[in-house]
């Protein structure tokens, strides 16, 4: 502002000099010259004449030159412009700008054009004030105040979190209550949200919640893979704000702060006694914000959300996002991972290395350098094992074929006496499962001495009554084979002095 009134009254009521007034009132000597020579023109003197404001001596001393008065010209639609850079990804002013001279030949030149649009976008609410393109970005954080449920058996209170989302272009608003801000709620709001606009944004802007980023970093932080994957599922991206930088997010700072003074301050008298009964409550309060008017833009955040952000935004797949968590794993050396307690198979070259591992409430799938090696349906059974006998070494998959039944089978095939030797080894266990290992080294002489040899000697095991794999190894390596079996008879017939006969007990 110019120091018109001061500097006449040093000049002209104080008599001081020109270096004097511009030290006094800040300014240069030029200045308190060309301040005088004006007022001398204009045929002023101290003390001013009463009822002279600034204003008016200020257009006494400086008159509007003739050809600076603007031609009065009709103002641009602004908030029609405005919406079409919305709209419209790669519009700019200077198209609108020809656009209009088209219309309007006299109009205002491109500089003043867009110096008149940005001095109309300046008068707009601060959450409109960044430029967001329709159907573009959707940001989420959570409400710093939080929603008290009363345990109706206990009444114990619990503190419920309140999820918000805000669409960039017309604020459309979603917000609900969950018991965490833990991953399963985090995703879980997101697929509700999309649910809830029945279309999904183009990026999703999160605060640098664990659930949402494992590692925060200025250009490149890491996402959750669980949110990386519900990100995907919809075809969306996720682009999280910079650490402690609020303003990479107002719409969603601004909408916190809707939600806190328009939803939760609305319901500070109810008493809840449950989330869904909560939810219920924050839907109808949810609804009068988004169809309240704008103050100083016209329609609402629904309209608005229907004109520019919905025709903007992704189609959702057919089916919803189902929760799914991820973990690395150590495949142990009998080619098994754990979850939670419960073993998984995978194919045993992998053994002791790195695998990934995605589990949701129904299946567990292993992916090995991006490829998906072994899937199983989810068990909750813990110090359990789920194996494929795809994943098994050759002499381990051989070895879990031999079931009590199967070696018997095995055992028909070369005879009667080996059959026999079998029933009963297997037998003699409490679990038969116990005498397996004694069966199929039995079976294996087949291989080494033939099923013929192994048959006999069998026959001789059951005769001396020397059914074991030890004995039936000896006769096969003796040759006893290959002899005659005693008849029993003769076996018993031994003459001596201190045996009695069979006549003695007749």
């Amino acid at each position: 502002m110019r120091k018109i009134r001061e500097i006449l009254r040093l000049a002209w009521g104080c008599g001081q000099t020109r270096q004097a007034i511009a030290a006094s009132c800040g300014i240069g000597k030029t200045t308190v010259t060309d301040t005088l020579y004006r007022a001398s023109a204009a045929s002023l003197s101290w003390p001013l004449p009463p009822g002279l404001d600034d204003e008016r001596l200020e257009t006494l001393l400086y008159p509007v030159h003739p050809r600076a008065v603007t031609s009065r010209r009709a103002p641009p639609d602004w908030t029609s412009l405005h919406n079409e850079l919305l709209s419209h990804k790669h519009l700019t002013l200077m198209l609108l700008w020809q656009e209009y001279k088209e219309r309007e030949p006299t109009g205002y030149q491109y500089s003043q054009f867009c110096d008149l649009y940005r001095h109309w976008r300046g008068k707009l609410d601060l959450s409109m004030r960044q430029e967001h393109r329709a159907g573009e970005k959707m940001f989420v954080d959570y409400c710093g105040q939080t929603l008290p449920i009363v345990d109706p058996d206990t009444g114990e209170i619990r503190e419920a979190q309140v999820f918000v989302a805000v669409m960039g272009a017309s604020n459309y608003t979603y917000a609900e209550a969950t018991w965490t801000q833990s991953l399963a709620d985090w995703t879980g709001s997101h697929v509700r949200t999309f649910a809830y606009f029945d279309a999904a944004p183009h990026c999703l802007v999160p605060d640098n919640l664990l659930s949402g980023v494992t590692r925060t970093c200025r250009y490149e932080p890491s996402i959750n893979a669980t949110y990386q994957e519900l990100a995907s599922h919809y075809g969306t991206a996720v682009i999280p704000a910079r650490v402690r930088k609020p303003r990479d997010k107002p719409k969603v700072e601004a909408g916190v702060q809707f939600v806190q003074r328009v939803i939760l301050a609305g319901l500070r008298h109810h008493t809840f006694f449950s989330l869904a009964e909560a939810n219920v409550a924050i839907r109808e309060r949810l609804e009068l914000l988004n169809n309240r008017p704008f103050r100083k833009l016209p329609g609402t955040r629904r309209s608005r959300f229907d004109e520019l952000d919905r025709p903007a935004m992704l189609p959702l797949p057919e089916l919803p996002y189902e929760y799914a968590q991820w973990r690395i794993a150590r495949v142990h050396i009998d080619y098994h991972f754990e979850v939670e307690g419960h073993f998984y198979s995978v194919p045993y070259r992998l053994v002791r290395e790195q695998v990934e591992v995605r589990y949701t409430a129904t299946v567990v799938e292993c992916f090995h350098k991006g490829n998906r090696v072994a899937s199983h349906p989810r068990s909750f059974v813990k110090g359990k094992h789920t194996t494929n006998p795809d994943h098994m070494p050759p002499a381990h998959r051989e070895y879990a074929d031999c079931t009590p039944g199967r070696l018997i089978t095995w055992a028909q095939k070369t005879g009667p006496a080996t059959t026999a030797v079998v029933e009963s080894i297997l037998s003699r266990r409490v679990f038969p499962e116990h005498g397996v290992r004694s069966c199929m080294g039995i079976l294996a002489l087949g291989k080494k001495f033939s099923s013929e040899r192994l048959e006999a000697a069998c026959e001789r095991a059951i005769f001396i009554k020397g059914i074991s794999y030890t004995s039936i190894k000896s006769i096969l390596t003796n040759n006893l084979d290959q002899k005659p079996l005693p008849k029993q008879q003769e076996l018993f017939t031994v003459t001596h002095d201190n045996i009695r006969g069979t006549d003695y007990y007749g």
